[in-house]
């Protein structure tokens, strides 16, 4: 069997896809001069649509694990415990855990609510009479990459579509300009699980996140090369149409990729006019940029990000994730937790507390679903002296806006933070009342795959009803 292109007969769609280094832009606009018309990408009609509270989610993932009792839910009995070993049985990442470690952090009682907050998120704690404390989150993995796999995707394995794909599957983008879907992850670099975290998986190409970055060149491989000329590019773009068409006639069965194909590189050539306006920050004035810690250098990156994150929901984005952390400097303390917490803390906490003023000055924070998190929390024993290990056993989230009670606390681990006592939350209940904000009943919408129709929550998990205004 001949695979090696240059002894084929014929120079097929694919090859020539391959060969002809026209960037995005340019094999987007074959599909631009095509004659069918350019519809929503939307397949929310499979659900039964319950009234929408939301038309927006802005997940703040903060990736390593957060540690919630050291952040927002105190645990006095941690300093009654102090030094001492833990009464039971408590499962670690790595064996031998140390003695019960108290929070290094003071906490107060904050906004009308009395949620406690730890001091070093003095600017977030201003907004707690708007947010939902989630204290008692479970998730299904001790380690990183597979506990990120299942609240971004509600599966540990590998290959599920992650909730901004099927929110972007099910509702489409408000903005035919600009992708339903937007990531943008730590420049230090990318989380643990990569790409993976943010992919379709078996659903529609179309459907998996655009990283975007804070920068002067905030999307890669948009531009026409400049090797490529004005009338070359028109050649290869009425070669390119006939292709598509031929294509068609020999696979008409490949007729929903080919789609999917065609509406992502449609998405990539309008965004080289109108991304550029909406990742420009620079049109925001001193004040706002000021009030997202833009002017204190270990808050810009993060700042940026959450000030180009208001400003995609104000043009439509549907659904925005953003990663604080990387591979290597990110919320991961199995030492030095005071430390490195209070360092990450002071790097997101004044961009966190601008995003949710600005979205509420703006009326925007009551259509706007905002998520914080990480992939689990850490546990009450100490590891290498001054750290904690993971905890995917009962930690903490929280929710802002987007239809979600104000100032409301929900769930309870013990007293030492280990697990819950009351109201568990699951990764699929989060899941699904996340699409129940955006009006999408979570078992209706629907992918055929593998023999059955696949779901986000495929069964499993329930709407907090509790938490919803």
């Amino acid at each position: 069997m001949l695979t090696n292109h240059k002894f084929r007969p014929e120079l097929d769609r694919r090859a020539f896809l391959s060969r002809a280094g026209g960037g995005f832009g340019a094999l987007a606009l074959a599909s631009l001069l095509d004659s069918e018309p350019n519809g929503r990408q939307a397949n929310a009609t499979q659900s039964k649509q319950s009234s929408p509270k939301a038309k927006s989610v802005i997940w703040l993932f903060m990736n390593g694990g957060p540690s919630g009792i050291d952040l927002f839910d105190e645990k006095p009995a941690l300093k009654r415990w102090d030094g001492k070993a833990f009464p039971g049985k408590v499962e670690t990442l790595f064996p031998h855990p140390g003695p019960i470690m108290k929070s290094p952090f003071k906490f107060r009682r904050r906004g009308e609510c009395g949620a406690t907050v730890s001091e070093v998120f003095p600017h977030v704690a201003q907004h707690v009479d708007d947010i939902t404390f989630l204290h008692a989150c479970q998730s299904e993995a001790q380690n990183h990459v597979p506990a990120c796999y299942a609240v971004n995707t509600g599966s540990m394995r590998f290959g599920a579509p992650c909730v901004g794909s099927w929110v972007n599957y099910g509702l489409g983008t408000e903005n035919k300009d600009l992708p339903g879907f937007v990531v943008m992850y730590d420049p230090r670099s990318a989380p643990e699980g990569g790409a993976n975290l943010w992919d379709s998986g078996y659903l529609p190409g179309n459907n998996q996140g655009v990283p975007i970055r804070a920068s002067d060149h905030p999307i890669l491989y948009l531009k026409r090369p400049e090797e490529l000329s004005g009338r070359q590019q028109k050649a290869q773009l009425k070669l390119l149409r006939g292709l598509n068409q031929q294509h068609l006639l020999r696979h008409p069965d490949d007729k929903s990729n080919l789609q999917s194909r065609i509406q992502s590189l449609e998405t990539a050539f309008r965004m080289q006019d109108s991304a550029a306006g909406i990742v420009d920050v620079s049109r925001e004035t001193r004040r706002v940029q000021n009030m997202y810690g833009m002017n204190s250098p270990p808050c810009k990156v993060f700042g940026t990000q959450l000030l180009m994150a208001r400003r995609m929901v104000e043009s439509g984005v549907r659904f925005i994730q953003i990663y604080h952390g990387g591979f290597a400097k990110n919320w991961d303390q199995h030492a030095a937790l005071e430390q490195d917490h209070r360092k990450l803390c002071y790097e997101s906490d004044r961009p966190i507390a601008g995003l949710l003023r600005d979205l509420k000055q703006r009326g925007l924070l009551e259509s706007t679903l905002v998520v914080w998190g990480g992939e689990f929390g850490r546990g009450p024993t100490s590891q290498d002296r001054d750290g904690r290990d993971h905890n995917p056993f009962g930690f903490t989230m929280w929710l802002a806006g987007g239809g979600i009670k104000k100032g409301f606390s929900y769930g309870e681990t013990d007293e030492l933070g280990y697990q819950p006592v009351e109201n568990p939350v699951s990764m699929h209940d989060l899941h699904a009342t996340i699409l129940h904000q955006l009006g999408i009943t979570s078992d209706e919408l629907t992918y055929y795959h593998n023999g059955r129709d696949q779901s986000l929550t495929n069964g499993f998990g329930s709407v907090i009803k509790p938490i919803i205004a």
